[in-house]
């Protein structure tokens, strides 16, 4: 190769786009760390560096920073570095651009054809790549340093000196490299090297070891292991592969990702300064990929996101771990040394400013409305902050949402009992076939971000879990309702009634005013609100099994059976929680007086708590006082007074009567259990009595007989301590049930003469 380079004259081409010469401080010579891979690389960086410093100019090998490393570290480098208080060093480095296409140089998945990444060019192919396409070509210069200052820095670290000097060579050039390459491949270089060279970490990791019996150098080699386990292996090449994967295998099923510029720009600009944590909703597999390629598309960083052990399944694990997946076994419990090195890792990408991702919900909901938190990774990131690896650390709440979900058939057999399918090979070439039909958009919300720094007071378990919360909420308000959750829940409202068209028009209509009212988001300029319009979202929701059609003579007719109903809800509820406090003051309304009324308020707001994210209380008060005098000026006078408030729309009879059925067939069961129940049998037995009691018209809606409901309502049941046998809990089991049920009628859903017992 080196015959070849010099019959070509390699050291002396003149690259189309070469970097200004750099220029040393006064009284500071310069001194040229070549991180070349291959003879060609060499031959053009030695000729760079005469051409700028002139032919005696001083030029040291640092090890080669690829995968190919065939140069070593020059011998002379620790010394050179350590007497050399006048050199100031400047490290070089070529790099290689792909081809551009459509305004982007990155990889597709046709170089996969030309012999690999053309980034990293092997054998002739950098020789072919200089030769007939030179502007692919640039050579890069890091940010210098003087001799002094690099002998200070090194002062403590555990590495010898060349090797701590490279490792800078290396990350200086890291930076200058993305000015060419883009943002989009900011990856860690030496995570394991360094969190496992760490002292602290060794000292800390054989303690937890020698309390399970583990020698020091096993201690060592198992933290070793779990961090190979966990953390993500980046690829550049794999990055650019899969989001090209990403797009085909996105636009096989939907038609384009929403999202508004403008945040993205206002996130990365956060991004350069502080740590961010990407915090989306779960609603699809489909979640992580779409904000994965919109993020790749503008160029920035990869995000770090935790998936669960059981996504780690070949070829599928394998893969997104080099794209920035990283593996947490789903349970650890007694484990401290797994859970030392996770928060390693974690201390890590927040102090080197790598964004990270989760799911706060834990899994993908099956009822459409977001799930409860989890607080284990926020409270490791809060712990970062409090241990100073960052002055701030952002949350990005992020609503991810879909016109439709191909996913929705399997939560509905989900909620009514049967088991999730397991990942695998299978489960995952089954989800591709799945997307052979068209499923709309995907709507892609950034809500405002939220200073750790600002929303922690002393860090403790109720810090977090109100940080948590506002994440919560503020994710429900960013996200937008879509023409299927409008129609879907009017139909609802139906109970499973047939309807014309006309008619559910015409309720359409009456929402949408109310929903463009409060300026609440939405993903299409203006709501269907006319026939046609209803007519064409009717028919999507007819194609994806949502709404049955039936035609007899002239006259068309749409209603839903009860698995249609449970289809349809589930979109339903991704924007229920705009109408519930709407519905809670509707319910209340029906009270003897502004006290009982404020009392009905207060008792509704809490007993659907763990169901849906409010505002604070101040907050939360001010929002009903000021709809109901907007609507109603007199409506304090008219409480208790024969003269009932209506209000237009009604919404209590979708937005708060199926919790509040699903509620009573928990509160019942409960008090038809003795002693503490086995959650799994309680369920199934809450399941049983749902369909005992819609079959028996004790309840009206379909979508209140719902495992992944009544889960919520044994949340809220261990919350009161009404789920532990313990003295009284029979009493106060059957003083629950009441309040439901005082509640539940207060909906007005059955008139009191009418209304069948929902006691046991």
């Amino acid at each position: 190769m080196r015959l070849l380079a010099d019959a070509l004259g390699i050291s002396r081409v003149r690259l189309p786009a070469e970097p200004p010469a750099p220029e040393a401080p006064p009284g500071h010579r310069l001194v040229f760390l070549l991180d070349a891979s291959t003879e060609l690389e060499t031959q053009l960086l030695t000729g760079w560096a005469r051409r700028v410093a002139g032919p005696d100019a001083e030029i040291l090998h640092v090890e080669s920073s690829r995968i190919r490393r065939r140069r070593r570290t020059d011998p002379r480098l620790a010394t050179v570095v350590r007497d050399g208080a006048d050199a100031w060093f400047v490290p070089l480095r070529v790099v290689w651009l792909p081809a551009e296409r459509q305004g982007r140089r990155t990889v597709s998945w046709v170089d996969l054809l030309k012999l690999g990444d053309p980034r990293d060019p092997r054998w002739l192919r950098d020789y072919l790549i200089l030769l007939l396409f030179p502007d692919r070509v640039r050579i890069v210069v890091g940010e210098g340093a003087s001799g002094a200052s690099l002998v200070a820095d090194h002062a403590g670290d555990h590495r010898p000196l060349d090797g701590f000097v490279t490792r800078r060579a290396w990350l200086a050039l890291d930076r200058s490299e993305r000015a060419e390459r883009g943002d989009r491949y900011k990856i860690p270089r030496f995570l394991a090297e360094d969190i496992l060279g760490d002292p602290t970490f060794q000292g800390k990791a054989v303690e937890l070891g020698a309390r399970r019996g583990l020698s020091p150098r096993r201690s060592l080699s198992r933290a070793r292991y779990y961090l190979s386990e966990i953390a993500a292996t980046h690829s550049p090449f794999l990055i650019d592969l899969i989001a090209n994967l990403i797009h085909w295998v996105i636009r096989k099923g939907y038609g384009a990702i929403h999202y508004d510029p403008a945040s993205i720009r206002q996130i990365a600009k956060l991004g350069r300064d502080h740590p961010l944590v990407f915090l989306p909703s779960h609603k699809s597999n489909f979640d992580r990929l779409s904000l994965q390629f919109i993020l790749w598309e503008n160029d920035l960083p990869p995000n770090h996101t935790a998936g669960g052990i059981n996504m780690n399944f070949f070829p599928v694990g394998p893969l997104v771990r080099r794209t920035g997946v990283f593996f947490i076994r789903r349970t650890f419990k007694g484990n401290d040394l797994y859970k030392h090195v996770l928060t390693s890792y974690i201390d890590y990408l927040v102090e080197r400013r790598f964004p990270l991702e989760w799911y706060m919900e834990g899994g993908r909901s099956r009822t459409g409305k977001l799930r409860p938190p989890r607080y284990g990774l926020l409270s490791w990131v809060v712990d970062a902050f409090k241990r100073r690896k960052a002055d701030d650390v952002y949350l990005i709440p992020v609503s991810i949402a879909y016109d439709h979900i191909h996913e929705v058939g399997a939560y509905v057999a989900e909620v009514t009992g049967s088991t999730k399918e397991k990942e695998s090979f299978g489960w995952a070439l089954k989800f591709y076939r799945s997307l052979r039909r068209r499923y709309g958009d995907i709507h892609i919300r950034f809500a405002e971000p939220l200073s750790v720094a600002q929303s922690i007071g002393s860090g403790d378990e109720l810090d977090v879990q109100k940080l948590a919360f506002e994440v919560m909420y503020r994710i429900s308000m960013a996200t937008p309702v879509t023409p299927t959750a409008l129609v879907a829940t009017v139909m609802l409202a139906s109970r499973g009634a047939a309807r014309d068209l006309p008619s559910i028009a015409g309720d359409c209509r009456q929402l949408a005013r109310y929903i463009e009212g409060r300026d609440l988001p939405t993903t299409v300029p203006s709501l269907p609100s006319t026939e046609p319009e209803v007519a064409s979202t009717l028919d999507l929701m007819v194609d994806h099994k949502l709404v049955t059609r039936l035609q007899v003579g002239r006259r068309v007719v749409f209603w839903m059976n009860p698995e249609q109903t449970l289809r349809s809800s589930y979109y339903a509820n991704t924007v229920m929680h705009y109408f519930v406090p709407r519905g809670i003051a509707e319910v209340a309304l029906r009270a003897r007086d502004l006290d009982g009324f404020w009392a009905d308020v207060w008792a509704l707001r809490d007993l659907l708590k763990f169901e849906f994210y409010f505002a604070a209380r101040e907050e939360f008060e001010k929002a009903i006082v000021d709809e109901l005098d907007a609507e109603v000026a007199d409506w304090r006078e008219r409480i208790g007074t024969g003269k009932p408030v209506q209000l237009s729309p009604s919404v209590a009879d979708f937005a708060i009567l199926p919790f509040l059925e699903a509620y009573q067939v928990v509160a019942d069961q409960l008090v038809a259990t003795e002693g503490t129940p086995d959650q799994k049998q309680f369920l199934a037995a809450c399941l049983d009595r749902g369909t005992l009691y819609r079959l028996e018209r004790r309840i009206l809606c379909d979508e209140s007989v719902s495992q992944a409901l009544y889960e919520g309502v044994v949340l809220l049941a261990r919350n009161r301590g009404l789920w532990e046998d313990s003295d009284g809990v029979t009493e106060r089991r059957e003083e629950f049930a009441r309040e439901v049920e005082r509640l539940r009628s207060a909906t007005g859903a059955f008139e009191p003469a009418e209304r069948p017992s929902l006691r046991p």
